[in-house]
């Protein structure tokens, strides 16, 4: 027999299941498809949040080393528990998973273990299984780029090898200094690893400003990371007791490696699902090409995620899933907006949105650039931070901002002010003229957009 759904999300992501949540919300009946046994795509189960918990571990490591060093207060050295540390991000996982399991219950969601593809352009398989649909939802995500010529070998690993925490080699080795890159070698330098990151462009966390990217490589090497940047890996062994690495650029020489970490970025998974049986437009690289209400080029057929593009970012997908499902409910909906905020949760953090100077030049747009130092605040010197940056960057005519990069701890949560007041339109004078509260790091970017006016009183 052949199954039918009303409307049909392929993938339980964080885009897929808040697409088939907001529909269900609507009034649809809705099927989720997914080949896990728990809901949630890659960021729950083995990407954000897993990260977040072993970073959160990795934290409490350095500032517990820090506080042995001038504050008077003594830690003995840390004794790591690998098998209790992946228990507990296990445990943060699984509560996570099933308080999704709950909502998609509580909503009535029906949800299918399996993998989906299109045999045409109101039909699917699933596990053998034919279904037919009236609207369907692409929301498979992404993968990691596997590095081709490689050795098949159980000490390469990617994101999601690297997140098990099968063990903490003496030496690490990450090839690609990007977000994930940098996070891992956050964990794992706090972990005991002698951690090395090999990039292939001038600086690592390639596109995002270069005074912040300064500070973070900075803070890395003071936690003992070696950074080897414009730097590629030409030749890959396997050897008894290490993996060799042959690296060429500015780093000349070999790394021989405990472990590496592949994270040269990721792929959409977009060809596995087999979009063309349904007529759908895919390109060479797996990108489905959509509008902004995340219609593809077929009607009925919605995708949203990774599966779209760049940046893959899970919040993006999240928006996106409600977009989709309220077009697909007759609403109107659109994602118009390029503001994506983008944060690498280091140590410190680094956060950004909207444009950075280098990107308002190239794209021939009148900008000027404002800053305040973390040097020079209250709170993160008295909460032990080290050094940091706000910076602005704003049109010289309307005085309205246009982007903002943060560096320093909680960054990621003090962005959210900046994407807001670019949303809005808001003035350097609305955020200067906006009372923060004393002593925070949050002052730091009205003291910026202070500085900018040249009404600033704390330099």
């Amino acid at each position: 027999m052949t199954n039918h759904a009303d409307f049909i999300v392929i993938g339980a992501g964080p885009g897929g299941y808040a697409c088939a949540f907001r529909a269900a919300d609507l009034g649809r009946k809705v099927v989720l498809v997914d080949p896990r046994a728990t809901l949630g795509g890659v960021c729950l189960n083995e990407g954000c949040i897993p990260s977040k918990a072993l970073l959160h571990a990795a934290q409490v490591i350095r500032e517990a080393r820090d506080m042995s060093e001038g504050w008077g207060i003594t830690f003995g050295s840390p004794k790591i528990d690998l098998d209790a540390l992946r228990a507990r991000k296990d445990k943060v996982v699984g509560a996570l998973t099933g308080g999704l399991t709950g909502l998609a219950a509580r909503r009535k969601v029906q949800t299918v273990r399996g993998t989906a593809t299109f045999t045409g352009a109101n039909s699917l398989d699933i596990d053998g299984e034919a279904w037919t649909f009236d609207q369907a939802v692409i929301a498979v995500g992404s993968s990691p780029v596997q590095l081709p010529g490689w050795p098949e070998d159980g000490r390469i690993w990617d994101s999601t090898a690297a997140l098990e925490l099968r063990e903490v080699p003496d030496h690490l080795a990450i090839v690609g200094g990007g977000i994930i890159g940098l996070e891992m070698a956050t964990v794992y330098s706090a972990l005991g690893a002698q951690v090395t990151v090999v990039e292939l462009s001038d600086q690592i966390a390639t596109g995002a400003d270069p005074d912040a990217v300064r500070i973070l490589h900075a803070a890395l090497e003071a936690h003992d990371v070696t950074l080897h940047t414009a730097t590629k890996v030409s030749a890959v062994k396997a050897k008894a007791k290490a993996i060799e690495l042959t690296c060429e650029g500015s780093f000349e020489g070999t790394l021989n490696a405990g472990a590496v970490i592949q994270s040269v970025g990721r792929r959409s998974n977009g060809p596995l699902v087999l979009p063309e049986k349904a007529g759908v437009d895919i390109d060479a690289r797996g990108i489905i090409a959509v509008d902004q209400s995340c219609r593809t080029n077929v009607d009925g057929i919605f995708a949203i995620g990774d599966v779209t593009g760049n940046p893959m970012l899970a919040h993006r997908a999240t928006h996106q899933g409600h977009v989709a499902a309220e077009v697909a409910c007759g609403h109107a909906a659109a994602l118009d907006t390029d503001l994506i905020p983008s944060v690498a949760y280091t140590n410190p953090e680094m956060a950004w949105v909207g444009q950075t100077a280098a990107q308002a030049k190239a794209d021939g747009r009148a900008h000027k650039v404002a800053s305040f130092p973390w040097a020079a605040s209250g709170r993160n010197l008295a909460s032990g931070g080290g050094d940091g940056l706000s910076k602005l960057v704003y049109c010289p005519d309307t005085h309205r901002l246009l982007g903002a990069t943060i560096i320093g701890s909680n960054a990621g949560e003090l962005l959210a002010e900046c994407t807001l007041a670019i949303e809005m339109g808001a003035t350097l004078e609305d955020l200067a003229l906006s009372v923060h509260a004393h002593p925070t790091v949050s002052e730091t970017i009205a003291f910026a957009a202070e500085r900018a006016l040249g009404t600033l009183t704390d330099l």
